[in-house]
């Protein structure tokens, strides 16, 4: 408890400059002697504090000295301010006062490296992930209604436990009351979302992989031809292509065999030709003539 203090002080000292020892005393609910003995103890650690008596006197700390000369290196600062940034950017700059604080904490100021734009994201998930990321936080449960494959409603009620970005999609791991077991949610797919007062202790979080593998539908390799018009959709996406002697690309890819598979192939357009397998071409002819039925009646 004592060195756990010790670093408490510095860090108010750092941050404040000035204070009394019976406002750090009232803080920590100790006594004012104790207090003092911690301030002999930082000194003796060959940390510049000081006291001084009377009035507008306290105990302060040299203002050239900074957190890197004690706990701290360079290259360590900059992780940790960069780390710090990326926080920022993902909440939108709600952590833009503590990066300041923690720039002018190490005397260093922080890189403008990094920024993210979540406006692809559609409203829901906006309005989900903060709520969300106070309940794991707090261990709260959430409950909130699902939507299944088939667009059924169900009621959940899970120990959430990791916000998780994927496929350009935001995912929910949490530990699920009805299953009795973790499982993803997509943050599109939850409505009414309520944060519950009951609490939870955390729980071993299963890998990402792991966890999907239960759930996951079988995959197939699918070869895609690309025209030239949409090359630049393989050098966005793909690392690996081949380029034909008619110039069009060739893509290999294994893709979940599921409504989702065909929902991507029909959104590529009639640029991109499905070559292979011959099951996945004759269910997505089926599907096309489907909804050329639907417009021409």
């Amino acid at each position: 408890m004592t060195s756990s203090r010790l670093l408490r002080i510095l860090l108010i000292l750092l941050e404040k400059g000035r204070v009394t020892a019976p406002e750090l005393a009232e803080q920590f609910e100790t006594s004012v002697r104790t207090i003092y003995r911690d301030i002999d103890a930082l000194s003796a650690a060959g940390i510049p504090v000081y006291t001084v008596q009377g009035q507008g006197g306290g105990i302060f700390i040299n203002q050239e000295y900074t957190l890197n000369r004690v706990l701290l290196s360079n290259e360590e600062q900059e992780k940790i301010l960069m780390a710090l940034q990326e926080v920022s950017a993902a909440e939108r700059h709600q952590s833009d006062e503590l990066l300041v604080k923690l720039g002018g904490l190490f005397k260093t100021p922080p890189a403008d490296w990094l920024e993210i734009d979540f406006s692809q994201w559609g409203m829901e998930s906006k309005q989900l992930f903060d709520p969300l990321k106070q309940a794991i936080l707090n261990k709260q449960l959430v409950g909130f209604f699902y939507a299944n494959r088939k667009g059924e409603q169900e009621e959940r009620i899970v120990e959430p436990h990791k916000l998780i970005f994927k496929n350009k999609d935001w995912y929910l791991q949490a530990f699920c009351q009805l299953r009795q077991d973790f499982r993803l949610f997509k943050l599109l797919r939850m409505k009414q979302l309520q944060p519950l007062e009951a609490t939870f202790q955390r729980k071993s979080v299963p890998e990402l992989l792991t966890a999907q593998s239960s759930a996951a539908d079988e995959k197939i390799s699918v070869k895609l031809l690309f025209d030239q018009d949409t090359a630049y959709k393989v050098y966005d996406h793909y690392e690996e292509f081949i380029q034909q002697q008619d110039g069009r690309l060739q893509v290999k890819i294994d893709l979940p065999h599921n409504d989702e598979l065909y929902n991507f192939l029909l959104s590529l357009g009639d640029r991109v030709e499905v070559a292979a397998p011959m099951e996945v071409r004759l269910e997505l002819a089926k599907r096309i003539k489907k909804i050329l039925d639907f417009y021409e009646t």
